[in-house]
């Protein structure tokens, strides 16, 4: 009688997963057939808990992924860093103090926390981290500083933008680089009436800004085009007319921001400097050297959250910063080197040794901003897979979002869509997958995958 039931339970089984395998393609070919779909590209794939094919269409293809590529950095990352590792930003100095006088050098450094001065962590605001800084300074009996005030944004290279990002993303908040040292998550936002600037959220230093933007239409539908150290923003496109609209962009220098933001404070609170306030790259690009920030001296150490709370973030609202700092940390941790090359070539070489094949996993950055990024649907299924078994999968799974009732990270670009994650259907079986469609034109390209995906539930 077992052995009859248990027949019965592997027959159904059998069943159910073709059923959902040919249901699956029917959506599939349904939405190809579609207009929208003309030029369209697709690579799909989905296995069971266990890594048994489902169904697959495409599955090796590598099309570009945008934000799902994420899920390959912070897998990476945890496993290589660990979930407990954090960041930190220092001050110290450098010479003596004498009767309340530096007479040498305040300098501020970090190895590149991209949560420094960040909002979404009330004890990480940047005020928290200005208070600390103040009290530090204070203890340690400096009234005035005969020198500078040097903010050491060496530790990471001076390229803080993958080379292959456009150039209409780097001017946004999302298209932010990364720093030595970032401030902020090296965001600014404006208040903007029609086209007409009300506020910031806080000076920018050194813009200067040309405004053509239109009034019109019902939504934002603005660019800010900057640069890393440039010194001139352009905002254009078309804003509502009549009401208040904010605009974020990419603060082009955090280092020299926050610089200046602590230039303010001591002066504020009595302590002058001398000398000038300035970054280890601002001297560099005006053809002078200074000394990095000395190991000896310390009167702070500011901790970052720890990286399971920083993935959370990363992955819920896919924040491109925290990737390229990941990208360049691991390179920097693992190879010494941290450039985007090798941080690149780290985290391809990582999924290599976990069995994915390297001609599925053509990465070009961290964040998946760059359209050069080429992964296929089955490879993200591998990573996917591989998390799942590991002690820090429940982080992982944590930063996912629920979207149409599916926990899955998104990823959007121009005309294009990925979805990848997992779900549990209604009848209890555990799927895991992967869906990116390239070159969708027209139409709403999230309830067409949704159409597709739902066939999991």
């Amino acid at each position: 009688m077992k052995y009859f039931l248990l027949i019965q339970l592997l027959l159904s089984q059998v069943y159910f997963s073709q059923s959902v395998s040919t249901n699956l393609d029917i959506s599939v070919k349904e939405m190809l057939s579609t207009s929208n779909a003309l030029s369209a590209n697709l690579s799909f794939y989905v296995s069971d808990e266990n890594g048994n094919l489902v169904y697959e269409y495409n599955g090796n293809k590598g099309l570009s992924t945008a934000s799902t590529q994420k899920i390959f950095t912070s897998a990476a990352a945890l496993e290589t860093l660990g979930k407990n590792y954090q960041f930190k930003t220092t001050a110290s100095y450098s010479g003596k103090i004498s009767n309340g006088t530096l007479d040498g050098d305040l300098y501020i450094t970090s190895n590149g926390d991209p949560t420094l001065g960040s909002w979404r962590w009330e004890n990480y605001k940047p005020e928290n981290f200005k208070q600390q800084l103040l009290e530090a300074i204070k203890k340690s009996g400096i009234k005035k500083i005969s020198g500078n005030l040097i903010v050491d944004d060496s530790y990471f290279d001076f390229q803080s933008t993958p080379g292959g990002w456009p150039w209409n993303d780097l001017g946004n908040y999302y298209g932010a680089g990364t720093f030595g040292v970032n401030w902020r998550e090296n965001q600014f936002d404006i208040n903007i009436n029609g086209n007409l600037f009300k506020s910031f959220s806080y000076d920018l230093e050194n813009v200067n800004w040309i405004n053509e933007l239109k009034t019109g239409g019902s939504s934002d539908q603005s660019l800010i085009f900057t640069a890393p150290h440039s010194q001139t923003a352009l905002i254009n496109g078309m804003l509502p007319a009549g009401k208040v609209t904010t605009v974020s962009g990419a603060t082009p220098d955090p280092p020299m921001q926050l610089a200046v933001e602590i230039q303010k404070l001591l002066g504020e609170n009595g302590i002058s400097i001398s000398g000038k306030t300035t970054t280890y790259y601002n001297e560099k690009l005006a053809g002078k050297s200074i000394s990095k920030a000395p190991n000896q001296n310390q009167i702070l150490e500011y901790r970052s959250p720890t990286l399971d709370e920083i993935i959370y973030w990363f992955l819920r609202k896919s924040i491109n910063l925290y990737g390229e700092t990941l990208i360049k940390t691991m390179a920097k941790e693992k190879r010494n080197n941290p450039s985007f090359e090798t941080g690149v070539d780290f985290l391809k070489d990582f999924w290599k040794s976990k069995g994915i094949n390297p001609m599925m996993i053509n990465f070009a950055d961290g964040s998946g901003l760059s359209p050069q990024n080429y992964v296929s649907a089955k490879a993200q299924v591998q990573a996917l897979l591989y998390a799942k078994k590991q002690n820090w999968f429940d982080v992982f799974y944590e930063g996912f979002p629920t979207q149409n009732g599916i926990k899955m990270k998104s990823g959007t670009i121009k005309d294009s869509k990925s979805f990848a994650g997992y779900q549990t259907s209604k009848n209890g079986k555990n799927y895991v997958f992967s869906i990116i469609l390239n070159n969708y034109q027209g139409g709403s390209i999230s309830n067409a995958l949704f159409k597709v995906l739902d066939n999991l539930k």
